[in-house]
C-alpha cells in the first residue's frame, strides 16, 4: 500500500471497529451551520502583505470587532492598532512576543475568529490552535503544507465542532463567479474539462527581502511539485461539484527543469552570489493533470519561476462549448456563438452576472485583488453571522491544498499515478453543491 492508502485503511478500520466513533460524531457537528449571532469578534494572527488587507477590509464589514493582533514584528502590530483606532474602534490587544505568541492569543482573548495570513508552514499549527481554544479558524492559501496537517485540520474540525476554511479569493473572481452562474443555468451542457494555474513571475520577491525572512524561496530549495494549486483549482472545484457530489480521484505530474531562479540571481545579484549557485528543487513549469470520479478532466499549470505576464490559465470545456479567462475572456456556446469563433465573455454579463458582483461591486472598490478580497471576507463574515454554510469549508481546503504534496509524490515517482484522499470519508455523495448565494 501506498502511505495514502494505508492512512485510509487504517482510519476505516478504527472507525469500524469503534461504530459511532468521536470522530464520525463530530463529522455530523462539522457539517451543522455555525450558531448565529450578533458581533463577531476577530483576532489576526500575520499582518504583513495580505494580512493587513484582511484588517482593512474587516473594519468594512458590519458586526466585526477586531479585537487583537499578533505578529512576529511589533512595528505591524502597532501599525494595525493604528488603523483600527483610526476607524473609531477600540484598539486590539498586542501579541508580539514571538513565532508562537498566537498561541496565547488563541488561549487569552475572547474571540469567534482567528484569521492567519503567515508563511505558510503556521497555517496549519494556528487554525489548529484556533479551533482547539474554541475559535472559528480561517487562513489565507494554502490550508496547509503537508498531507498529514490537511488530515489535521479537518480532524480538528470535526472533534471540536469548529470552522475552518481557507480564503480562496479567487473563488470570488468577478469572471470566475460568473461562470459559476452559467454552469449552475447548464450553459456549457456536460462538463468535460478545465484548465488552470498560478503563473505569476516571483523571481525578484522570492530571491530579495519582499517576504519576511525570505521565507518563501525555502520552498523552492527544497521541494518540486504544484506548491500553489488553490487560485485556479478553486473556482474549478466549485464548477465541478468536488466534494459535492463529484471529487478528485488521481493524478499525475511532471515537471520541467529548473533555471529560472538561477539566471535571474546571476543576472540580478551576481554570478558569483549565493542565490545563483543554490540547487533548487522546484522545476520551472510543473503540470498536474487531475481526473474526477465524474470522469472530468483538470490540467493544473505552475510556473513562479518564468519571465510572463500573470495569468491563472483559466478555462472550462462542455459538451456545448467553452469559456476562458486569459489571454482574453472569450466565450463559444453552439447555437449562440458564430460558427468557430470567440465571442466576448462580456456579452453575457447582462445575463449571468453573479449576485454577490451585482450587490457587492461599489462596496468592493478600492479593496485587494479588484474588490474580490472584500468579498470574501463579506461571505465569511455574514456567514459566521447569520449562521449560514460557508461558501468553503475544511473539505475544500484539504482537497484543494493536497494536491501540492501529492504532486511532488507523483514527480519524485517518475510521473506515477496518485490517489487522491477522500477528506470527507464518503460524505461527497450526498453533500449539496455550491448555489449562487446573493
Amino acid at each position: 500500500m501506498t502511505a495514502i492508502d494505508r492512512r485510509t485503511f487504517m482510519r476505516s478500520a478504527a472507525a469500524a471497529g469503534l461504530g459511532l466513533s468521536a470522530s464520525t460524531r463530530a463529522l455530523t457537528a462539522q457539517s451543522d451551520l455555525p450558531q448565529r449571532q450578533d458581533i463577531l469578534r476577530v483576532g489576526f494572527v500575520g499582518v504583513g502583505h495580505q494580512g493587513a488587507s484582511h484588517v482593512q477590509n474587516f473594519l468594512g464589514i458590519e458586526g466585526v470587532e477586531i479585537r487583537a493582533i499578533c505578529d512576529i514584528v511589533p512595528a505591524k502590530v502597532e501599525r494595525m492598532q493604528q488603523l483600527v483606532v483610526d476607524a473609531g474602534r477600540a484598539r486590539p490587544a498586542s501579541y508580539a512576543r514571538g513565532p508562537e505568541d498566537y498561541r496565547r492569543m488563541c488561549e487569552a482573548e475572547d474571540l469567534d475568529l482567528v484569521f492567519t495570513s503567515t508563511p505558510w508552514d503556521l497555517h496549519a499549527p494556528v487554525c489548529v490552535a484556533a479551533m482547539r481554544a474554541g475559535k472559528h479558524a480561517a487562513t489565507e492559501v494554502p490550508m496547509a503544507v503537508t498531507l498529514d496537517e490537511c488530515w489535521q485540520l479537518v480532524e480538528t474540525a470535526e472533534q471540536t465542532g469548529r470552522q475552518c476554511v481557507m480564503m480562496e479569493n479567487c473563488c470570488y473572481d468577478r469572471t470566475e463567479m460568473m461562470i459559476l452562474n452559467m454552469v449552475r443555468a447548464g450553459l456549457f451542457g456536460e462538463l468535460l474539462h478545465a484548465e488552470c494555474g498560478y503563473l505569476h513571475d516571483l523571481r525578484v520577491h522570492k530571491l530579495t527581502d519582499f517576504y519576511e525572512q525570505r521565507w518563501r524561496i525555502a520552498h523552492s530549495i527544497r521541494r518540486n511539485g504544484d506548491l500553489y494549486p488553490t487560485h485556479g483549482l478553486g473556482p474549478v472545484a466549485q464548477w465541478l461539484n468536488v466534494n459535492r457530489g463529484n471529487r478528485f480521484e488521481y493524478l499525475v505530474s511532471m515537471a520541467s527543469n529548473g533555471r529560472g531562479l538561477n539566471t535571474w540571481a546571476a543576472e540580478h545579484i551576481g554570478p558569483d552570489s549565493d542565490e545563483a549557485r543554490q540547487h533548487y528543487a522546484l522545476g520551472d513549469v510543473v503540470s498536474t493533470l487531475i481526473r474526477t470520479v465524474s470522469g472530468q478532466t483538470i490540467l493544473v499549470t505552475h510556473d513562479t519561476n518564468s519571465p510572463r505576464p500573470y495569468s491563472r490559465n483559466i478555462l472550462l470545456q462542455g459538451t456545448r462549448g467553452l469559456a476562458r479567462k486569459y489571454p482574453a475572456e472569450q466565450i463559444h456556446i453552439e447555437g449562440r456563438s458564430p460558427a468557430h469563433q470567440w465571442q466576448p465573455l462580456t456579452d453575457y454579463r447582462a445575463e449571468f452576472e453573479h449576485p454577490l458582483w451585482s450587490a457587492l461591486e461599489e462596496r468592493s472598490r478600492g479593496a485587494g485583488h479588484g474588490g474580490m478580497d472584500y468579498i470574501e471576507d463579506y461571505r465569511l463574515a455574514h456567514c459566521l453571522l447569520s449562521g449560514e454554510p460557508l461558501d468553503m469549508d475544511v473539505y475544500d481546503g484539504a482537497a484543494w491544498t493536497a494536491i501540492a504534496e501529492l504532486s511532488e509524490r507523483s514527480i519524485s515517482g517518475r510521473s506515477q499515478s496518485v490517489d487522491v484522499p477522500d477528506f470527507t470519508r464518503g460524505k461527497w455523495r450526498n453533500r449539496e453543491p455550491l448555489g449562487i448565494v446573493t
